[in-house]
């Protein structure tokens, strides 16, 4: 190609980012990637494929229904509703008044167990139509103070209000409303097997009641000298309004489980997500006669501390036994689902089966 002047030109080299540039600048590339010709599987869905999937599906569900109803049929499992039973009818009728919520009230329940429990036994304490699930109520914590970080025991964060600092300006720690409505009440489980046996304290192990993750990773004790005590550790700090012992002296049996890490803190600051709820509080300890095999049947007692009032919200107070299988307590959702989905796939199963038998498989009387 020659210019006016009959010189000429040297070749014109059009650089990728000019061509990328107008109206077909964002036009995926032509491979078989980006236009979508990569080699696919595409299932022809027909009544010989369909059709024995779905009662297989069936089949496979009515299966581990009925063997998730049986196992958890072996479960064994008591509930007590404590509220107003017994001699804690006086201790609920006394927290009823506003100015009794910070005295401790004791009281006594007796039951019976008709038969044994066998293995391992857990106690759990409950709560009905207590609502740990609501947004600001799960908000209202600070996990970096409980995490044990020092320039947040002092300075909590604002998520906590209005359970931040008390009235005297001193930082509360653990702060929030979770860590304040904290489940104080206690209990002592004691055994009787016929009217005039002697009585023997139910052992109960009270560690390793908390998920692994939160005792190890997201609840630990602010750092501290050899020579500090946990006390001086939280000086300069308060407990919460409602509590009744400061966070180092939580359980005075104990002093690797006060503070931060204390396994009733921690467990209780895992909320429930409906509103009513069972927490563990022990495990039977089997070393001892007559609980080696678990608990026998025969007469039971338990003493209670009574401090968590629950008129406010209107709920109520129980404690469980209950063994365990490889699938948990007894909850029967996952059985009763799987039923159920096996039950509505057989009858669209036959639903479809018998559409297809009516107008066959080439569908010549469709038209009808």
């Amino acid at each position: 190609m020659q210019g006016l002047l009959g010189k000429p030109l040297g070749r014109v080299h059009w650089s990728n980012k000019a061509a990328k540039t107008g109206p077909l600048a964002h036009r995926p590339d032509n491979s078989a990637f980006m236009q979508q010709r990569l080699p696919a599987w595409s299932p022809m869905l027909t009544t010989s494929t369909v059709l024995p999937f779905m009662y297989c599906m069936a089949v496979l569900c009515l299966v581990v229904g009925v063997s998730l109803l049986i196992t958890v049929q072996g479960t064994q499992e008591m509930k007590l509703d404590y509220t107003e039973a017994g001699t804690c009818n006086n201790c609920f009728q006394s927290l009823k008044n506003v100015s009794n919520a910070g005295k401790s009230c004791s009281c006594r329940v007796v039951f019976t167990l008709e038969h044994e429990f066998k293995g391992d036994v857990f106690f759990y304490y409950g709560l009905q139509n207590f609502h740990q699930n609501l947004r600001k109520y799960m908000d209202s914590r600070d996990d970096a103070q409980m995490v044990g970080r020092k320039q947040n025991l002092k300075n909590p964060s604002s998520y906590c209000e209005p359970y931040i600092r008390d009235e005297k300006d001193v930082p509360i720690a653990p702060c929030g409303a979770v860590a304040n409505s904290m489940f104080n009440d206690s209990f002592a489980l004691q055994y009787q097997g016929q009217p005039g046996d002697p009585i023997n304290t139910v052992p109960l192990y009270r560690k390793g009641i908390a998920w692994y993750t939160d005792e190890n990773v997201k609840f630990r004790n602010p750092p501290k000298n050899k020579s500090q005590t946990l006390a001086q550790v939280f000086e300069g700090t308060t407990s919460p309004p409602y509590w009744q012992k400061p966070v180092y002296l939580l359980d005075p049996l104990d002093a690797t489980n006060n503070g931060f890490i204390n396994e009733d803190l921690i467990v209780w600051m895992r909320e429930a997500a409906f509103p009513n709820f069972k927490k563990l509080y022990g495990v039977l300890v089997r070393t001892q006669e007559p609980f080696t095999n678990g608990l026998p049947a025969g007469n039971y007692s338990i003493d209670i501390v009574y401090n968590f009032p629950v008129q406010y919200f209107k709920g109520r107070k129980q404690v469980v036994l209950s063994t365990v299988t490889w699938f948990g307590g007894q909850n029967r959702f996952l059985p009763i689902a799987y039923l159920v989905t096996s039950g509505l796939v057989f009858i669209i199963a036959i639903f479809l089966t018998v559409i297809w038998w009516k107008f066959g498989k080439d569908a010549k009387n469709m038209n009808e």
